[in-house]
């Protein structure tokens, strides 16, 4: 069984959702990423989100964009992150995601960027703006090294997208609660049940919901309905004030208990 299957069944047996965290690689630095990948692992993060660095992040609010520009000046690549996440695996027990727009994947080349995730030890890829109607080559090289797709449900998927995503995804589906771009929330977007519903009704594949979740009573309440919780903007938030401190660890796994405390 894959890491991430594992990952995920393992939640609809403890009856607790899973935790999903964000971070963009380079943000401040690489060395720095790989620390802090490390200590959410540790804290126990479920599953780690990796961000490549994009110069255009549509979809990201101010918190990740200042991140990228930071990891971007740092000299961050796709190639240096996925060379990271080698370094770190075999210390890392989390499923391990690459979470990137296509440009930088297609800069790198389909197939270089597929045999590097491969060796890096990556679980699955999710490319934000890649449509789904010219996912299917690219997911089947993938599938030829046992990595997962994940494809990015939103409020405004039709029926028919959504059963395409259901259909070439795997791992899971990452299900956003609203639409806009990320960001911290103090609530929770209205109509998180009825849209878990329809993918449910298309899907038999784990549900993670991310977009403006940040704290433990979010997390709960996700749980009601999904299978995990993505937690990034609160997160990168935190890198962003304390990236140069000695206490960076201290903090990014405070704040992951923290998540996960109720």
């Amino acid at each position: 069984m894959r890491r991430l299957s594992a990952t995920f069944q393992k939640f609809s047996t403890s009856k607790k959702p899973g935790l999903v965290t964000y971070i963009t690689a380079g943000d401040p630095n690489l060395e720095r990423s790989a620390d802090i990948l490390q200590a959410l692992d540790k804290a126990g993060a479920d599953v780690l989100e990796v961000g490549a660095p994009f110069s255009d992040p549509l979809a990201d609010g101010p918190i990740i964009q200042r991140a990228s520009e930071r990891a971007l000046a740092s000299g961050t690549t796709l190639p240096k992150v996925l060379d990271m996440v080698a370094q770190v695996r075999k210390k890392i027990s989390a499923p391990i995601v690459i979470f990137s727009y296509a440009n930088p994947i297609l800069r790198m080349g389909e197939g270089p960027f597929v045999s590097a995730a491969k060796r890096a030890g990556v679980d699955a890829v999710l490319i934000l703006d890649l449509p789904i109607e010219e996912a299917t080559q690219f997911r089947e090289r993938l599938e030829e090294q046992a990595i997962d797709m994940v494809f990015l449900l939103s409020p405004t998927t039709t029926e028919d997208r959504m059963q395409k995503a259901a259909s070439l995804g795997s791992g899971f589906l990452y299900v956003i609660s609203r639409l806009g771009v990320t960001g911290i929330q103090e609530e929770l977007a209205g109509g998180i049940e009825e849209m878990v519903a329809r993918v449910r009704k298309v899907s038999k594949l784990p549900i993670a919901l991310g977009f403006g979740i940040s704290k433990p009573e979010h997390v709960s309440e996700v749980g009601r309905w999904a299978d995990a919780a993505v937690v990034g903007s609160s997160l990168v938030k935190i890198i962003a004030e304390v990236g140069d401190s000695e206490k960076l660890v201290d903090h990014v796994q405070e704040h992951v208990r923290w998540l996960k405390a109720l």
